[in-house]
């Protein structure tokens, strides 16, 4: 099984702010995290470096029509599916991933997160 986090990043999002939701996320025990492809420069990412996980990068095109547990209008209208951080951990999680835990918006607002299982390995009831 692996566990993914997922996030998503606005433009205006800090180190801080990001390894500060790493920490959280400890917990949870994810073995590596998803963005999309085109935030792979953002300054933010420094946290997850030092954090020691890996990334995988998802292109923007295989978030579309990926259906999530939480929806918001203003996401769907521009990445084509209910939210970004749920979208990445299930696309990068492999078929048939589960969230976990559904999207969680960071406190300063400038990031999402949620955490997808695979189900590789698992017997299907």
């Amino acid at each position: 099984m692996t566990r993914v986090l997922g996030v998503g990043l606005q433009s205006r999002a800090e180190s801080a702010a990001l390894a500060a939701l790493l920490d959280a996320a400890r917990e949870a025990a994810p073995d590596m995290l998803a963005i999309l492809a085109d935030k792979a420069d953002h300054p933010a990412l420094q946290a997850v470096q030092a954090a020691g996980l890996p990334v995988c990068l998802i292109a923007r095109s295989r978030l579309n029509g990926v259906a999530t547990p939480t929806y918001s209008a203003r996401v769907a209208e521009r990445f084509g599916t209910g939210s970004v951080a749920e979208a990445l951990a299930l696309v990068a999680a492999g078929p048939e991933a589960r969230i976990v835990q559904p999207r969680a918006i960071s406190p300063c607002g400038t990031m999402t997160t949620a955490l997808a299982d695979s189900l590789k390995g698992e017997k299907k009831e």
